[in-house]
């Protein structure tokens, strides 16, 4: 239901047919629900009725009631959301709901687009300002105002004292292990239930890549099994946070610290998680993020990585920029790589900061909706909730379980789903089972139920409460079908 601005929905029934014209020209709807003197519904009226109206020779200035529909669906606000769409969700684009004395307290809105994309960016602040600023004054490369502004914002927002923007959210990771020194002969723990981005960072150094399994409460990393991991050779643990929710960093930083160990938060999905108090990404060494399009924010692509750590800081953003002294120019003490952001890129991103704690609230919002919906679906787990952490949902994820998990219907659902023109993916597949990564004897018990069971479903950041409702309504009624 979508109760916004419900009062311009509403009219009198003594109004004229003109009144009603600018009324609904005004909430920009293209229908008015009608009421009596005692404020209950007695009909509705679409542009399609004044317009059919005038046709029939009656006057702009006559009575709303003279085009009235008095042959209108309305339910009572007990009704369930499935009904109403299985009935009436594709005949109908308003629905008003009444409560017992037939007075209007809510409606349906049915706008459910042609399909609904899995993400997409948000793109309605600043953006464009700030990028015809970028052409405007010649400043569209690795150089000008956006870049510093994003860096510094950026690194306030996660709570660290520095940021370095970078191309992508992949040369993030692998500048992140280059100013540590990472190279041939070190061994890098990640999880194998990741974006195999990870694991390829680790590889562009020399070093090794080490899988590591999964645990169900957050469905990350599990701290419990990164010890029997860790060799003479090891070097680092990359936690990552999976679909917005947090890894438990305060156990991974104990192991850590025992070991003389860096961690790198691959927070790439995570702009805005918490962890106990602190931001996802601004807890371990390193941080890193992605920009790519359907981030949290967006910079079309880019990256950023962030720490505490002055060292790492300035050795990272001598790497970034072909190793060049940052005091002699054209003088390379290193062999750097191109890993710059554009002033274009910031731009994008600055004006994305601008809006972030709207885009997170936004996120919450739609999650929510997903848990009302679904808290009731057997053999459906939905995403980690706990009160020590913050998940952002990055995207709104579920698991089968028990009889649907045995059943083995995942692909079949999101098949079905895409057939009802709602995209959705499965979870990543397990890196250690790809052909680059190999490693037919390692067994992952979690990860792997998590991988073969696990389903992603829309939730961008403009999305419609009638689209998440409308996903919930279809995937409820497959479930039950299959």
């Amino acid at each position: 239901m979508n109760n916004n601005h419900l009062s311009d929905l509403i009219t009198r029934q003594d109004i004229s047919i003109r009144k009603a014209m600018a009324l609904m020209d005004r909430n920009a709807k293209g229908i008015l629900f009608v009421v009596d003197d005692e404020e209950k519904i007695c009909g509705v009226v679409t542009d399609g009725d004044v317009r059919r109206g005038l046709l029939k020779d009656i006057l702009i200035d006559d009575k709303l009631t003279t085009v009235m529909n008095r042959s209108f669906i309305a339910f009572h606000q007990d009704v369930s959301y499935a009904t109403v769409t299985e009935k009436f969700g594709s005949k109908y684009k308003y629905i008003p709901i009444l409560d017992d004395q037939g007075r209007i307290v809510d409606y349906y809105l049915f706008s459910v687009g042609a399909r609904i994309p899995i993400a997409k960016p948000s793109l309605s602040g600043n953006e464009a300002k700030y990028l015809l600023e970028c052409v405007a004054t010649n400043w569209i490369s690795s150089q000008g105002r956006f870049v510093d502004r994003f860096e510094k914002e950026f690194a306030a927002f996660i709570g660290c004292k520095f940021a370095v923007a970078v191309a992508n959210g992949t040369v993030a990771l692998h500048l992140a292990l280059e100013a540590i020194n990472i190279g041939s002969n070190d061994e890098v723990i990640v999880p194998s239930l990741t974006f195999i981005a990870t694991a390829n960072a680790v590889t562009y150094t020399g070093a090794k890549a080490v899988f590591a399994d999964s645990e169900m409460e957050t469905w990350n990393l599990d701290f419990r099994k990164i010890e029997g991991k860790i060799t003479k050779r090891t070097k680092a643990i990359i936690p990552v946070h999976l679909y917005g929710q947090p890894a438990k960093m305060d156990e991974i930083m104990e192991i850590a610290n025992k070991h003389n160990l860096y961690v790198i938060e691959d927070a790439a999905e995570a702009h805005g998680a918490v962890y106990k108090g602190k931001r996802a990404g601004g807890i371990g060494h390193i941080g890193v993020f992605s920009f790519f399009g359907n981030k949290i924010i967006t910079t079309g692509e880019g990256g950023m990585l962030v720490t505490d750590n002055e060292e790492i800081y300035q050795r990272a953003r001598i790497l970034r920029d072909h190793g060049m002294d940052p005091t002699k120019k054209y003088w390379h003490p290193y062999i750097g790589f191109n890993y710059r952001m554009t002033n274009i890129q910031s731009a994008i991103g600055c004006a994305q900061m601008e809006r972030i704690e709207d885009i997170l609230h936004k996120k919450q919002q739609i999650a929510q909706i997903y848990e009302d919906c679904l808290h009731d679906l057997e053999d459906v787990l939905l995403p980690p909730r706990n009160d020590w952490s913050k998940n952002i949902y990055w995207m709104y994820a579920i698991v089968l379980t028990g009889n649907l998990a045995q059943k083995n219907i995942r692909d079949t659902l999101i098949s079905l789903l895409q057939k009802k023109h709602i995209e959705c993916r499965p979870f990543f597949y397990l890196i250690h089972q790809m052909p680059p990564y190999q490693i037919s004897h390692l067994k992952m018990e979690i990860a792997e139920y998590l991988s073969r069971n696990g389903i992603c479903l829309p939730s961008y950041v403009d999305m419609e409460e009638n689209e998440t409702r409308h996903v919930c309504a279809i995937l409820k009624q497959l479930i039950s079908n299959v």
